[in-house]
């Protein structure tokens, strides 16, 4: 970002100057982006974050929708966001971002304007209980003080805010609430009050000490023995450096002669040069009971998180291996309560500290077999299709979008199907995914926040009820500034549920479960101001992604059987284990 005159504080009135110092405090410590829900009790932070020169304000309607897109820019910017909106029930929306924001270790910082205490619990209009509002899914909550025209007071608040940003970033990522009340006049009107301070506050050495803190390294202490016959499995990271972190898991893989099974959400999958022995059709493996026999490991390294499938998942549930998480929160990562421990470092340093055992022999060979094998019979019977099966959309993309394209994915079958079918590559994409909590809300408003402000087209893959769950997001397009492209799955209602044991129960599967729509997406589109195309065969899709657009909004609307592609990707998955249970007898 160029450089940019600093704003000068705004002393019309008390909460002018307060929220003044406020924004020039986070400008100073690093904050370039506020999204601001429209409301009235917010007025004199919302007029200086919109005054500040270094600071891009977004305007976003629908409150869900603001936190989600402050959640993508967040995600994409890896520094602090700010969140703004009035009193009473606004904050609330923002409820199920916070959630993700936490769980997903995404840096946000909230503010929720309020009412000052006099003017609550006496049925004053727009006015709430917002004490710890979002309750343990915050890493600090503080109520700001009302305002005053004071050094002191104002020294309090600088001080309170650069913790609430520290605390955004340190131990470790994760959403702040800051409550803040405010009395009358809300505007900048006039009001005498701040006269005296324009002489006493001198404002270079008021924020002489602000500046972008230092996030301490967690390094280990000893160093880390592993050895025999093991695997490692890559969970979704969002590394500063992915090329750095891939070179570091290869590091790893070699000196311990296992194999690297990489989720689609880890950066490992789109640059695999750096891990030459790397599996993308685990899952497929997982699935045959004979070859888990075979390539049941003795210890298992885990990486940062579990991986999307439930079948591998599984697999290390019931086996005996004990587990070493790599993960440098302080979170339980263990959802499988294996025999495990818990290494609170970077990857990076467990690569400087390992001390490998004796190698296995046979154990790679093996697993290079299998997973060559595997992935080999899935790509054969993608490339064979010539009708709209979902599941090839996924496996189309990384081998058409240009290198380096972030591409966001929804919750649900997009995902599962990126897990099945993303083939390794070198090409550098960065895939995100709100797999903190899981959920399908916000799809469309976190993947235009992930986009907004890049020089790089971004892609969403998303399903119908996805990105109809959040089309309020549209409304943000007017401020939208880079590239979307939305690969949309219309199969006309929820395609993962036709995987669960439910679906052979109808009544009341389709109505209450499935939820099918007839939405008539480009009309919807239309009414929004995007464009809309509706792609005819898999070379029409190639020629749309192929090259995407330097700025806007566009769908492509892929239109598939339900319930066709659920029973096909059954018979696919399972062919292909087939495939490889019987190469594996032969060797």
């Amino acid at each position: 970002m160029k450089s940019l005159p600093e704003a000068t504080l705004d002393f019309r009135n008390t909460n002018s100057l307060w929220a003044g110092v406020l924004v020039e405090t986070l400008h100073r410590l690093g904050l370039r982006h506020a999204v601001i829900s429209p409301g009235s009790r917010s007025t004199p932070l919302t007029v200086q974050f919109a005054r500040h020169p270094g600071i891009e304000s977004i305007p976003v309607l629908d409150e869900r929708s603001a936190a989600f897109f402050a959640l993508g820019l967040a995600r994409r910017t890896r520094r602090p966001v700010v969140l703004l909106c009035t009193s009473g029930t606004a904050g609330a929306n923002y409820f199920p971002a916070v959630i993700e924001a936490q769980e997903s270790g995404v840096p946000l910082l909230v503010i929720t304007a309020d009412r000052p205490p006099e003017m609550r619990e006496c049925r004053s209009g727009q006015t709430i209980d917002q004490q710890r509002l979002y309750g343990a899914h915050v890493t600090f909550f503080h109520e700001l003080a009302v305002p005053e025209a004071s050094l002191p007071l104002l020294h309090y608040l600088r001080q309170t805010v650069a913790h609430a940003w520290e605390r955004t970033l340190w131990p470790v990522g994760g959403p702040v609430h800051l409550n803040a009340p405010f009395r009358d006049p809300l505007p900048p009107i006039k009001d005498g009050q701040t006269d005296k301070l324009r002489d006493e506050l001198d404002e270079p050495s008021f924020f002489s000490a602000l500046g972008p803190g230092r996030r301490s390294k967690v390094v280990l202490q000893d160093k880390v023995k592993l050895g025999g016959r093991g695997v490692i499995v890559a969970g979704q990271h969002s590394p500063t450096d992915p090329a750095a972190y891939a070179k570091a898991v290869g590091r790893i893989s070699r000196r311990l002669g296992w194999p690297v099974l990489a989720d689609t959400l880890s950066p490992l999958r789109n640059h695999a040069r750096f891990v030459p022995d790397l599996v993308t059709a685990y899952d497929t493996l997982a699935r045959s009971e004979l070859l888990m026999q075979r390539l049941q490991p003795d210890q298992v390294l885990c990486l940062h998180d579990w991986p999307v499938s439930k079948a591998l998942r599984h697999w290390i549930g019931v086996s005996a291996a004990p587990v070493t998480f790599v993960r440098p929160d302080g979170q339980n990562p263990d959802a499988l309560h294996r025999r495990t421990r818990v290494l609170r470092c970077q990857v990076e340093d467990l690569a400087e500290n390992l001390q490998a055992g004796t190698k296995a022999p046979g154990w790679l060979p093996l697993w290079r077999q299998a997973g060559r094998k595997a992935a080999a019979s899935l790509a054969r019977q993608l490339g064979a299709l010539d009708w709209m099966f979902e599941g090839r959309a996924a496996g189309l993309l990384p081998g058409l979008l240009p290198r380096g394209t972030p591409l966001f994915v929804a919750n649900s079958m997009p995902v599962r199907d990126l897990d099945y079918f993303w083939a390794a590559n070198n090409r550098g994409h960065e895939v995100h995914c709100n797999r903190g909590a899981n959920g399908i809300d916000g799809t469309l408003s976190t993947a235009l926040g992930l986009a907004h402000g890049s020089d790089q087209p971004a892609v969403l893959l998303t399903g119908d009820l996805a990105l109809l769950h959040d089309t309020n997001g549209f409304l943000s397009i007017s401020k939208f500034r880079g590239s979307l492209t939305i690969v949309l799955i219309n199969n006309h209602g929820g395609g993962i549920f036709e995987h669960l044991p439910v679906a052979r129960f109808n009544p009341p599967f389709e109505e209450y479960f499935a939820t099918p729509q007839g939405v008539d997406f480009r009309r919807l589109c239309a009414a929004y101001g995007v464009a809309h195309l509706a792609v005819k065969d898999w070379r029409h899709f190639a020629r749309l992604l192929v090259k995407l657009p330097a700025r806007g909004v566009r769908v492509l609307e892929v239109r598939t059987d339900r319930k066709r592609d659920a029973a096909f990707r059954g018979t696919l998955l399972d062919l292909a284990t087939k495939q490889t249970e019987r190469a594996l007898r032969r060797a």
